[in-house]
């Protein structure tokens, strides 16, 4: 256990390089005005920190920075809470009441404020589809070979996909298909659609539509879901702006992860449902991409149920209780305004 000296020296040192991204050597420390020790004395006590695991030398001439063990302590014991301004807490409050009335811009705004926040990337995980389920489905056709499905599900998601119906497929058919649809699928998971209608619906269409073998074909194509597709990014380049990853060797491992939304899926997945503030500091997310990086994760919900993950990723030298404050801000803030759409009070 550190010291009372040495938690005052370590606190110091964690947060000025924090904000300098330099190591911070004794003599630094020293000449603060808020620090009555000689540099003989701090130089041996950082010494005794890095023998200890708190702290670790990039190089033998330089200076020390915290170590993974020491950035664990830190955020396990020594944060101090952070206060928003209100000029702050009146733009989020600003872009959760502007926000559109589509689930999907709204889970895509959220990425948005929380990158513009912090200046690192921000990853939203939209609903799981074990918990998104089928609420209303609309086909109107555009002309011949153009057609726009509408679904919209429980959670207040609206997704528009184009689809290509028969050519002789007659407007009373396409009304009969939809209202076979929206009887016999309402409340169905999204992801258990498809199933359902090779199952259940076969036989019913074949009796009402001309072209059946057609239309479940478009429906099977169409209504295929895929748990990547509910990943959303804010500010994706901003990592490149950290110092620590000037260096190509480093960021290309990072920038290969953030493009696959299926790795950054499974990557947050582990901690999906969890309630609260999560952080996960370099090796501590098992993937060796992302090894000089934290990614810290909160979640949001519609009433009790959960939905998904807000989350920010950055370097291990990342202004923690800015952005964990702002990660409780934005996941309460979003899971209150899902809720009332839910409830129909926006």
């Amino acid at each position: 256990m550190l010291t009372e000296r040495q938690l005052f020296l370590f606190k110091l040192l964690i947060n000025d390089y924090i904000r300098s991204a330099e190591p911070i050597g004794s003599r630094a420390i020293s000449k603060r005005d808020d620090v009555q020790y000689s540099s003989a004395t701090i130089r041996n006590e950082l010494a005794d920190m890095e023998e200890l695991g708190y702290l670790e030398k990039p190089h033998s001439s330089s200076g020390r920075i915290p170590s993974e063990k020491g950035y664990r302590f830190y955020v396990d014991h020594l944060l101090s809470p952070v206060i928003l301004s209100r000029q702050e807490m009146s733009n989020i409050k600003r872009a959760f009441r502007d926000q559109y009335d589509e689930l999907e811009k709204v889970i895509q705004g959220t990425a948005d404020i929380i990158s513009d926040f912090t200046h690192y990337t921000s990853i939203v995980l939209g609903p799981e589809l074990l918990e998104t389920k089928l609420k209303h489905m609309q086909i109107i056709r555009l002309s011949e070979d153009v057609s726009v499905l509408i679904i919209i599900t429980n959670t207040g998601h609206v997704e528009k996909r184009t689809i290509t119906l028969p050519g002789g497929m007659k407007a009373e058919e396409i009304e009969k298909l939809v209202n076979i649809i929206n009887i016999r699928l309402k409340g169905t998971p999204l992801y258990k659609i498809t199933s359902v209608i090779d199952r259940e619906l076969k036989t019913v269409l074949r009796q009402h539509l001309s072209y059946y073998k057609q239309v479940i074909k478009m429906l099977n194509t169409s209504l295929e879901y895929h748990s990547s597709d509910q990943v959303y990014f804010g500010g994706k380049t901003n990592i490149l702006s950290q110092p620590e990853f000037k260096d190509i060797n480093k960021v290309l491992p990072l920038l290969n992860v953030l493009e696959s939304r299926e790795v950054v899926h499974d990557l947050l997945k582990s901690v999906n449902s969890q309630q609260g503030i999560h952080i996960k500091i370099g090796q501590e997310n098992h993937l060796n991409e992302i090894k000089d990086c934290s990614i810290i994760t909160a979640s949001y919900s519609m009433g009790d149920e959960y939905l998904g993950t807000v989350a920010v990723i950055g370097p291990t030298r990342m202004t923690y209780p800015k952005v964990i404050t702002l990660l409780d801000i934005v996941s309460k803030s979003l899971s209150k305004s899902l809720t009332l759409r839910y409830q129909g009070y926006l």
